[in-house]
């Protein structure tokens, strides 16, 4: 085989290696310094003094570093097979010299061994129950793992084994109890890869030992309810109690719905021999892999609260199914979220749990790759592969998993092959469409008993303990179930304690009170100043140079704010009180519409500045650009927002219309985790919306699904009309003593508005205003309109333009919760009014008006008032807006025209 037919790169890094350890052979490592102090040099020897055949020798070492995975034992229902990636003949090499001996066998510790022997070895690292896929890193990572295989792996102490099989006893007792006291009774059972239980005991142990002092976990329903239990520590009387009737809560409170048992999260100190560790396991939904996000912003919530050192103090662990993996979109968001500045989290553990079945879909129909775990490979991701049935294996991955990510701060995943010993859940048929997989999980032992017998066979742990273990777990399984029969247990109400400590539960009576948002006006004209000014050794794009005079004069109360300065400003007034502020979004630095410009960057060197960042050395500023991302951002960051109740977290949209990607979130967390859950959280979305001719993808924020969604006081959504009242909304969030998510529909137009501007006075002094009355002359009102957002100022150019002074304009600036006090406060201080009218710009069928039209009728007849009510606004149509921009204007001239005419 001449040298042509061997890999350029792998040539070139031999020469580089020979040349160094002609140069100084002891600054080599000394696997190749032994390799080059044996080798005998002559004129057929090539590169680096290597023969043909000791070249072809190394390729098949560097193959089975990369590729051993291929022939690796990693499933437990069906053999490996031999590859071709593998072969002698890929390498120019033959069955003859398999009795030759290989000098290049030092490289993994077998010096001057055979072909066979080397090949032996080979496979004894990577083709047993755990394998590795992490050649497409940087060589310092591959180096990294090659170390980590090629070493003699320790052994689990006695100690070790007795936690695993207790673990595995624990997992598969549970299991076994339910399923015969519950009969068909949905619990999606972990059985099949009880592994996960020893693994996760042993990655709490090393993180404690590690200075870890938080794991984060992301789970969908597989093994959730065993993990729960006997993981984290919730009582199994919980679990029995709900199987047997819906529980109740200690306290009962009004709005809350509950969840199904698989869903729930869970928060408790694990205790080990290492020291104590905090775990939290997130609230999920069915919609798998939803929870990925939120899990991670949870994590980086409380590593941002720790400071420099929270990344290694706090451990995200997200826990997934093979097919979802592979299929659900979320997952890459996730990955390529891990290495940016404002979505890090320092690295995350991925544990896939491959059942290598899709619900009823089989693993070749889940996805185009040979590994649910080859989507991670598109970050260059290393992958640990482990079998299910092999608990020491798969102990010693988590261990590897845990180590490299603290080492290199970056994503790691262990894909557990394993099989699902039921259908998708336990009532389910999975012979239906998977006959001849089940025949052989009818025959398998289980983890547990296969553990077993490997303990018993090397006289780890005799006969009678492993018996006596599994008698003991279930005679305490069946007296906690014949003690909640007798008396189901309450399930506890949410404390606010930690970060939610001096907070509480939001009432009715909330939401008719006006929340203290005044701040001083000396120390926010000092903040305007700031945001105005820039160091001396900064060049400011020069377009810019008006924007930041202009800034500086609003902020000594010479121009008056407008929409980006009223932003800012907020920003500023909560910074210099204490609290840190966070904005992610596609554009949100300098916002889409070039409004914001919260950072700037030099225009000679590039150099990021953000005025605000330094105001407060006690308080955070993170505005960045995200991926390009709604549905996984988003997700991140209302996670940030529950385990951090104290920072102002807002994500914004490029346009308002591309909320839908991430309804997931809203529908599953944002509208119903405080009802299902007890969940609470003070995300602000801010969404531009508004009809300026740009087509049905660039108009609408879909403000009719936020009024679907908005019950039991969920949520707040706006459309605002001035500065001083988004200054006050997004300090509201903060100055209140409770948590409610924020939905903005935020201008465009209004933006740069010349009557869009409030005074300094009116954000230091002022207070929020669910509706804001106008000023005309009382008496002489016949038809109150009622409108929000940006058509406001049409309707009043247009109404200063025909003088007609019997039409007042009132703006409903909250929307929900719906301010019913003060809409009938105002509507009776117009007496002469015959007409109300809701005046919008969406389609009928859209926008608030099949939301305000039942509250309009409610306060109306409570009011005790005689008031014809009429609708203005597009008719119904099935898309949002028209693409037509004269169109657009025929239509909106139409509005405007139907009201004053």
């Amino acid at each position: 085989m001449s040298n042509s037919g061997i890999n350029r790169s792998n040539l070139e890094y031999i020469e580089q290696l020979y040349s160094e350890f002609k140069a100084n052979p002891d600054a080599l490592a000394p696997e190749w310094k032994s390799f080059f102090d044996g080798m005998e040099f002559g004129q057929d020897r090539s590169v680096g003094g290597m023969s043909d055949k000791e070249l072809a020798v190394f390729q098949l070492i560097q193959a089975y570093r990369g590729e051993g995975h291929l022939e690796a034992n990693l499933n437990p229902l069906y053999p490996p097979q031999a590859n071709t990636n593998l072969s002698l003949k890929r390498f120019g090499l033959t069955d003859k010299d398999l009795n030759s001996k290989f000098q290049i066998g030092s490289l993994i510790g077998k010096q001057n061994a055979t072909l066979s022997e080397i090949i032996a070895h080979l496979k004894k690292i990577y083709c047993g129950t755990i394998s590795v896929q992490a050649s497409d890193g940087s060589p310092i990572e591959q180096a990294w793992f090659i170390k980590e295989f090629e070493k003699s792996s320790a052994q689990l102490s006695v100690d070790d084994k007795k936690n695993a099989l207790a673990a595995l006893t624990k997992a598969e007792t549970l299991e076994k109890f339910v399923h015969t006291r519950y009969v068909g009774t949905k619990r999606f059972s972990v059985e099949g890869a009880e592994s996960l239980l020893p693994m996760m005991e042993a990655l709490v142990s090393k993180g404690a030992g590690m200075q870890v002092q938080e794991f984060f976990f992301g789970m969908a329903h597989r093994g959730r309810v065993n993990m729960l239990v006997n993981f984290f520590g919730k009582g199994e009387e919980y679990v029995f109690g709900d199987f047997n009737g819906p529980l109740e809560l200690e306290k009962p409170i009004e709005d809350f719905d509950g969840d199904v048992k698989y869903h729930l999260g869970y928060v408790s100190e694990k205790k080990t021999a290492q020291g104590n560790c905090k775990i939290t396991m997130a609230y999920n939904p069915s919609h798998l892999e939803t929870v990925n996000a939120i899990a991670l912003g949870m994590a980086r919530a409380t590593q941002d609260q720790k400071g420099a050192t929270g990344f290694k103090q706090v451990v995200p662990v997200l826990i997934h199914g093979d097919a979802a993996f592979a299929g659900q979109g979320i997952v890459q968001e996730v990955l390529q979220m891990a290495a940016t500045k404002s979505h890090s989290t320092g690295g995350t553990i991925h544990l896939i749990i491959d059942n290598q079945v899709g619900f009823t879909t089989n693993g070749f129909d889940t996805r185009s790759t040979r590994y649910a775990s080859d989507a991670s490979k598109m970050t260059f991701t290393p992958v640990i592969h482990m079998n299910g049935d092999d608990v020491e294996s798969c102990v010693r991955a988590v261990d590897m998993a845990l180590r490299y990510r603290q080492e290199f701060g970056k994503d790691v995943v262990l894909n557990l092959l394993c099989y699902r010993k039921y259908g998708h859940n336990e009532g389910d048929e999975p012979a239906f469409t998977q006959p001849q997989m089940y025949e052989l999980i009818k025959t398998h032992p289980t983890v547990r008993e296969i553990y077993a017998k490997k303990l018993t066979a090397e006289n780890s742990i005799d006969q009678k303990y492993i018996d006596d273990l599994y008698a003991k777990a279930m005679d305490r399984l069946q007296q906690i179930y014949d003690d909640t029969k007798k008396q189901a247990p309450k399930l506890k109400n949410f404390k606010f304690e930690g970060n939610w400590k001096g907070l509480r539960k939001a009432t009715e009576a909330d939401f008719e009170k006006t929340a203290d948002t005044k701040f001083d006006l000396a120390t926010l004209k000092k903040i305007g100043e700031k945001i105005g000014s820039f160091p001396s050794d900064f060049t400011p794009h020069p377009k810019l140079i008006k924007l930041l005079e202009a800034r500086r004069n609003m902020g000594a109360g010479k121009e008056k704010i407008d929409w980006g300065m009223g932003e800012l400003l907020a920003y500023g007034s909560l910074l210099s009180e204490g609290n840190s502020v966070r904005l992610t979004g596609e554009d949100c630095v300098r916002g889409t519409f070039t409004h914001r410009h919260a950072g700037m960057y030099d225009f000679k060197t590039g150099k990021a500045y953000f005025p605000l960042a330094d105001l407060n050395p006690k308080a955070k500023l993170l505005v960045a650009e995200s991926i390009l991302s709604e549905y996984g951002v988003m997700g991140y960051e209302y996670g940030y927002t529950v385990q951090d109740p104290n920072s102002l977290v807002m994500w914004e949209a490029q346009f308002g219309d591309f909320v839908n990607g991430a309804q997931i979130v809203l529908d599953q967390y944002l509208a119903a985790g405080e009802s299902k859950w007890q969940q609470m959280s003070g995300l602000v979305l801010l969404l531009p919306h508004g009809y300026e001719g740009q087509g049905p993808e660039h108009s609408s924020a879909r403000l009719e699904r936020f009024l679907q969604l908005s019950a039991q006081n969920n949520m707040q959504v706006c459309n605002l009309t001035t500065p001083a009242q988004i200054y006050h909304a997004l300090r509201r969030q903060l100055k209140r003593d409770f948590r409610k998510p924020l939905v903005v529909m935020s201008p465009k137009s209004l933006l740069r508005h010349p009557k869009a501007v409030s005074t300094i006075e009116d954000l230091a002094q002022g207070q929020f205003q669910e509706v804001i009355a106008d000023t005309v002359d009382k008496s002489k009102v016949d038809t109150v309109v009622f409108v929000s957002g940006k058509l406001y100022y049409e309707l009043l150019e247009e109404r200063e333009k025909s003088k007609k002074e019997n039409i007042a304009l009132v703006r409903l600036e909250q929307i929900y919760p719906f301010p019913a006090k003060q809409v009938a406060e105002i509507l009776k201080s117009y007496s002469k009014a015959k007409t109300l009218i809701w005046a919008q710009e969406e389609p009928k069928n859209m926008g608030a008006f099949q939301h305000v039209y039942f509250k309009f009728v409610e306060t109306v007849t409570k009011a005790g008032l005689k008031l014809g009510f009429e609708y203005v606004g597009r008719p119904e149509r099935s898309s949002p807006a028209t693409g037509s921009i004269h169109r657009h204007r025929v239509e909106q001239a139409e509005i405007i025209k139907s009201i004053f005419n």
